[in-house]
């Protein structure tokens, strides 16, 4: 059964930066699109950033993270990451990591909170 759990979240003050990690079991998430999601209370869960399954696309942002975020795959490890730098308190949000396309076996995610 394919499992995603994030880590890495925390509390951080704007303009810090945090790094997610998203291990995977399961699946070979190395044949997979994968992206990184968030959610906040009582809004829809977002795609942030998009990994192709291949190495020599680049990821894909939103506007609201674009050049402060960085997604990142470790096929070794079978794990994606998200940096993120220069954090808003806007960031503030429940992180997920999912299969592009799939809707089911989401993980517990990650909360990261910023303090302005």
């Amino acid at each position: 059964q394919a499992q995603l759990m994030e880590s890495g979240g925390g509390l951080v003050q704007a303009g810090g930066s945090l790094r997610l990690s998203c291990k995977i079991s399961g699946f070979d998430a190395s044949v997979f699109a994968m992206g990184w999601y968030r959610q906040t209370p009582g809004r829809q869960r977002e795609m942030i950033a998009s990994l192709a399954r291949g190495r020599r696309e680049s990821p894909i942002y939103a506007d609201s993270v674009k050049g402060r975020f960085t997604a990142s795959r470790d096929n070794t490890e079978n794990t994606v990451y998200l940096q993120m730098n220069s954090l808003k308190p806007e960031d503030t949000a429940r992180y997920y990591c999912q299969r592009v396309g799939y809707t089911d076996n989401w993980g517990q995610g990650t909360q990261v909170t910023v303090s302005s």
